[in-house]
């Protein structure tokens, strides 16, 4: 047994070392002798106080680590409690900026979406649309209507969320706003398709903080009324495409030429891309910035797995797209004389409508042609710039007009607005007024030079012919004759027969109104000359025939109004005389392969020069001049009127009848004993019919002159004899050059 006071042995440690503290060959621990460096120096204190100091030093540490850690855990929970507040108020902020801008809107129970502006579909007497008129430039169509590509494409570069945002789209709007900062302004937008409507349909375009709040508002509201397909298809028929087209319809028409019906995968790409930046990206402006930017279209397309790699290749190979210059067309003269009768026909237009006009297309784009192509081809050389054309059948209605050379450089139309003197083409209704006084086509006046007071009327380059009849004194456009034909039967009794022919504008009654001095329009001249085609029937002429609803509902229509304005055998002795002036006179490079008969006129020092000509289809007429009077170089009414005459009528008669013309007499037959006639007509005024009941269609024709003397013969000078102020017994030819 072990004793319990039994003396433990002590424990021994190996070392290597031996007992006098030398080491051994096999020591391997390191003395301060071994080390490169001198040992640090020891605190003064050592041992136990040593480590009580170490200890008490990593106690301090380990507290000071604990005080950092609490105090960024303070720290943060302030900014996480502070962030919070802010949060709340920012909300309490914003909710009172929301309040306050949405207190300026209407109250939300009376919010409606605004009806689209009307359009004006004008279509031809076929049936073809013309252009589309109104605010807007063309009709609002379904989203079933519209070609496919047109929406694809413009979500895909618009919007691309817009089929899943509630109308402002988060992601889109913090991209942008990241893009402006780095850009360091604003070159993104982050509008929805939805705020952008709601912009364009509610709220002005200026860019403040309250303009935007309340289009947040407002395509919130548009998201919770209408499903996404109705917002993008009122966003397509509104938006704006550039050149005046609000709309894919209208800016198809306008930069295509066609509907956006049939509009192709490269053309809804180029109609995309224009909607950043409408005027600046214009094909017709930049064609190469609007083809890049159609090109960008297409790849986000393709991106988005809207079009397959085969469609965008194909759209890429196709040619750049052209756009057509859309206001270059004669047939928008029509189209603003058709806005500018539109509301005394049927009031303010409120609603879309559809315009028939009385528009023969194919002659609207014959007339247009042709009075181009003689600017073209003599303008320089003949100091001619504009020229104007109106075509008028037997019903009154208007067949053709142009305004002018190029609607696209200037809108102001020559055939409906311009005033000019008429010269020699007044002169049938001096001589009409002479007739119903009792004179006839085989009357004689002497042909010679007269004065009438201070005035001395003189033929062209001074020519006389002596004795002749008044059938040649019109041919060769005599204005001695003329002259006193006017003086013998009153000046102010040629202006009321003008007047009751369709001259509306103001007329001085005096000799020199025998010449055409008054300025009247193309227009109503060559409406004026209706009545000779008809055989005495007036009719106002008119553009406008129906005007419909989409529904079909008319609005207006037409009513036939062809009082008689002429006595028949009148019409017959006119037509007889003016047919020759045709056959043999200033106007022979007129003649076709129907009757036909006119007048010519020519102002001092070639200012204007027109030509007024008929078939028993048609009334044409032709004027040539400058803008600003300036004299036009060797051109009469018998020259570039007349070719241009030709041009048109001839093809337009290619498929008509061949017909006399109202009345007309062999010139060898000579009228018998004029009857006893009662008083004069009355001035028709517009609107109002002619009295009728006499036998005669509404016509009283004037009594005759007893102190004039008729001739029922007379030497008639031949064809070859000039001498008026139309070019005389000269060819066409010979005044072209110049002999």
């Amino acid at each position: 047994m072990f004793s319990s006071k039994k003396k433990r042995k002590r424990r021994v440690e190996p070392r290597f070392e031996d007992g006098k503290g030398r080491r051994g060959a096999a020591d391997f621990a390191v003395t301060a002798d071994d080390r490169a460096a001198p040992p640090p120096r020891r605190s003064a204190k050592s041992g136990p106080k040593r480590r009580k100091a170490t200890q008490k030093k990593r106690a301090g540490g380990k507290r000071t680590s604990r005080k950092v850690a609490a105090r960024a855990r303070g720290l943060f929970g302030g900014l996480v409690y502070w962030g919070f507040i802010g949060c709340i108020w920012g909300g309490i902020a914003l909710a009172g900026v929301i309040a306050w801008y949405g207190a300026q809107l209407p109250s939300a129970s009376t919010w409606t979406v605004p009806d689209r502006p009307p359009n004006v579909k004008i279509v031809s007497a076929g049936g073809d649309l013309i252009t589309n008129r109104g605010a807007t430039g063309g009709q609002a169509l379904g989203l079933h209507e519209i070609s496919p590509y047109i929406p694809k494409a413009v979500v895909a570069i618009e919007d691309r969320r817009f089929f899943s945002h509630f109308g402002v789209d988060p992601i889109g709007l913090a991209r942008a706003m990241a893009r402006n900062v780095m850009a360091g302004g604003l070159v993104q937008g982050g509008s929805t398709l939805t705020q952008q409507l709601a912009k364009n349909l509610f709220l002005t375009p200026e860019r403040t903080i309250g303009r935007k709040v309340q289009e947040v508002l407002l395509a919130v509201w548009l998201e919770h009324e209408y499903s996404k397909q109705q917002i993008l298809e009122m966003y397509l028929n509104r938006v704006y495409f550039g050149a005046g087209a609000y709309g894919v319809e209208s800016a198809a028409r306008r930069y295509f030429g066609k509907s956006a019906r049939d509009v192709s995968l490269p053309e809804a790409a180029l109609l995309a891309g224009l909607l950043k930046a409408p005027s600046r990206l214009s094909p017709n402006r930049d064609p190469e910035a609007a083809e890049g930017r159609a090109q960008l279209v297409l790849s986000v397309m393709r991106d988005q797995g809207l079009v397959s790699d085969s469609e965008m290749t194909a759209a890429l190979a196709q040619p750049k797209t052209r756009a057509s210059r859309y206001w270059s067309g004669a047939h928008h003269y029509v189209a603003d004389a058709v806005m500018e009768e539109l509301p005394e026909l049927i009031g303010k237009v409120r609603r879309d409508v559809i315009v028939d006009t009385t528009i023969d297309l194919d002659l609207q784009k014959a007339a247009e042609a042709a009075v181009r192509a003689t600017i073209a081809e003599h303008g320089a050389e003949r100091n001619v710039s504009q020229g104007a054309l109106v075509s008028i059948d037997m019903s009154g209605a208007v067949r053709a007009m142009v305004g002018g050379a190029d609607y696209e450089r200037s809108q102001f139309d020559r055939a409906t607005e311009a005033r000019r003197q008429p010269g020699s083409a007044f002169k049938p209704f001096v001589y009409l007024a002479a007739l119903e006084q009792g004179l006839t086509p085989t009357s004689v006046r002497n042909d010679a030079p007269i004065r009438i007071g201070k005035w001395s009327p003189e033929n062209y380059r001074g020519r006389y012919h002596g004795p002749v009849t008044l059938e040649t004194a019109l041919s060769k456009s005599l204005n001695s004759v003329a002259a006193q034909l006017i003086m013998e039967t009153g000046p102010a009794n040629a202006a009321r027969t003008a007047r009751r022919m369709g001259i509306q504008s103001e007329l001085t009654a005096n000799a020199s109104l025998s010449l055409g001095t008054s300025e009247v329009t193309l227009f109503e001249l060559t409406a004026a000359y209706l009545p000779f085609a008809t055989g005495g029937y007036g009719a106002k002429p008119h553009v406008i025939a129906r005007v419909t609803t989409l529904d079909g509902e008319v609005l207006y229509e037409r009513r036939a109004d062809r009082p008689r304005v002429l006595a028949p055998d009148l019409a017959g002795m006119m037509n007889r005389m003016m047919s020759q002036t045709v056959r043999s006179g200033t106007a022979r490079a007129a003649a076709f392969n129907h009757p036909a008969a006119g007048k010519t006129g020519t102002t001092q020092n070639a200012r204007d020069a027109w030509f007024v000509g008929y078939t028993a289809h048609l009334v044409t007429g032709v004027w040539f001049g400058n803008d600003d009077g300036a004299p036009m170089k060797d051109v009469t009414g018998g020259t570039l009127p007349v070719m241009t005459w030709r041009a048109v009528m001839q093809p337009a008669h290619e498929n008509l009848p061949i017909a006399d013309l109202p009345g007309y007499m062999p010139f060898n037959i000579i009228p018998g004993p004029r009857p006893e006639r009662g008083p004069a007509p009355p001035v028709p005024q517009a609107g109002v019919p002619m009295a009728s009941g006499n036998g005669s269609g509404g016509y009283v024709p004037p009594p005759p002159d007893r102190t004039m003397t008729s001739s029922t013969g007379g030497p008639r000078p031949p064809a070859s004899v000039g001498g008026s102020n139309d070019a005389g017994g000269r060819s066409v030819l010979d005044v072209i050059l110049g002999r």
